[in-house]
């Protein structure tokens, strides 16, 4: 497949970030190439460069019949967006809680009336584990339809040991029929379920003593998040979590400072790869996570849905040197929506950034927040042939046209899904 003419080819390489995520003034280098193109083989990418650097390729001269080519004159093309925070798997959308957030009602009083993450449980639970895979397979077509190539899926909406496994069960087996790549999570510690009220210490046991060994064994799961807020976990508690998780070999991430603040240096020990969310966070912890690769993933989308005044700060980070990603925290409750330009959008906003620095943010930033920026996020020679092609003239009209999806087409591991 041969990407020829590209108006804007984004490429997000040659920063000197190289071994770690961007940060700072490198979130303001896309790479941009004019008239360029891009050669993918076999599903990798082999060749980054000019239009006419390209046609003189002396491999795709002898080849060129037996290659697609793609005319991207006028169109943008960048690395396919990395969605580093979904909640792919549950049955209904949650419209009592749209309907009574409007009256009013806050997050807490909609949870504590039977709403919120609760209300989610029944369906999942229920639903046999081929109803939730074609569920997570239509959320990922749709994500592709707006560039999005790699996305990671938690579990969370069981909270049974057996709703926890069929869940990632229905995660992996959606992955294995979309041609894009899918990280899975398992989210048992999302909230303490019914049954367990006042016994969070035996729930929590279930998370650490069945449901991490059973999907680390399984291979179900490459991390173990923990929602660590009020009305969910506490730090002791996710501390415990954390432990079983690095126990069985798996990597961890957490839901941290969405509707409280948390201090959040007796986690760093375990070497997240992200913190997500990250509304209320201590002027003391932004220094210590600006010198490590922890990457605080930012999801304004649940602060738009949720009518919110205040959005996660931004250019705090930004400025002092924390790698921040951006990601759609696609769920029925909080932020229904499949699509990273709207998150985009968002950031430009709300949160202030540059559209430069939220495309890095939703590429390559969002790769080292699931560990895969070894392979994904950037167009570089080697690396997998993730691609998102925009109808538009200017990198800048991506974020620029919100609740609009100017995607055409999207290429997800060298596989070309047209879309326009």
């Amino acid at each position: 497949m041969l990407l020829v003419s590209i108006g804007q080819l984004l490429t997000l390489q040659g920063s000197p970030a190289g071994s770690r995520p961007r940060r700072g003034r490198e979130l303001k280098e896309p790479g941009i190439i004019a008239d360029g193109a891009v050669l993918c083989v076999g599903g990798k990418i082999v060749c980054v460069g000019t239009t006419k650097d390209a046609l003189r390729d002396p491999w795709l001269r002898k080849n060129r019949r037996k290659v697609t080519e793609i005319d991207c004159t006028g169109k943008v093309v960048l690395p396919g967006f990395v969605d580093s925070h979904t909640h792919p798997v549950f049955v209904s959308p949650r419209l009592v809680d749209f309907e009574k957030r409007i009256e009013g009602a806050s997050y807490e009083e909609i949870a504590r009336a039977g709403g919120g993450i609760r209300s989610s449980l029944e369906g999942v639970r229920k639903a046999g584990k081929s109803i939730l895979t074609g569920k997570v397979l239509a959320a990922l077509n749709d994500m592709a339809a707006h560039g999005t190539t790699t996305v990671e899926a938690k579990s969370g909406y069981g909270l049974t040991l057996e709703s926890e496994l069929k869940s990632l069960e229905a995660i992996r087996d959606a992955a294995s029929r979309w041609p894009g790549t899918v990280v899975a999570t398992l989210l048992g510690a999302h909230v303490v379920p019914k049954e367990f009220q006042g016994r969070s210490p035996k729930y929590v046991e279930l998370v650490c003593k069945k449901m991490i060994p059973r999907a680390a064994k399984r291979k179900l799961a490459q991390f173990v998040d923990v929602f660590c807020d009020k009305g969910a976990f506490t730090a002791d508690e996710t501390e415990q979590i954390f432990e079983a998780a690095a126990a069985n070999g798996l990597d961890v991430r957490a839901h941290m400072g969405q509707l409280s603040e948390t201090a959040l240096w007796p986690f760093l020990r375990f070497n997240p790869a992200s913190l997500d969310h990250m509304d209320h966070v201590s002027e003391d912890d932004i220094p210590q996570l600006a010198k490590r690769d922890t990457v605080a993933t930012l999801v304004p989308g649940a602060n738009y849905f949720l009518g919110l005044k205040e959005y996660p700060p931004a250019r705090k980070f930004i400025d002092a040197g924390v790698p921040v990603a951006l990601a759609t925290d696609y769920n029925p409750g909080t932020s229904p929506t499949m699509s990273m330009p709207m998150a985009m959008s968002l950031a430009c906003t709300h949160m202030k950034m540059a559209p430069a620095e939220a495309i890095a943010a939703a590429t390559i930033n969002g790769a080292w927040a699931l560990r895969v920026a070894d392979r994904k996020g950037s167009i570089e020679c080697g690396k997998d042939a993730d691609l998102a092609v925009f109808a538009v003239d200017d990198y800048r009209e991506i974020p620029y046209w919100f609740g609009a999806n100017h995607c055409e087409v999207s290429v997800l591991n060298g596989t070309t899904l047209k879309l326009l």
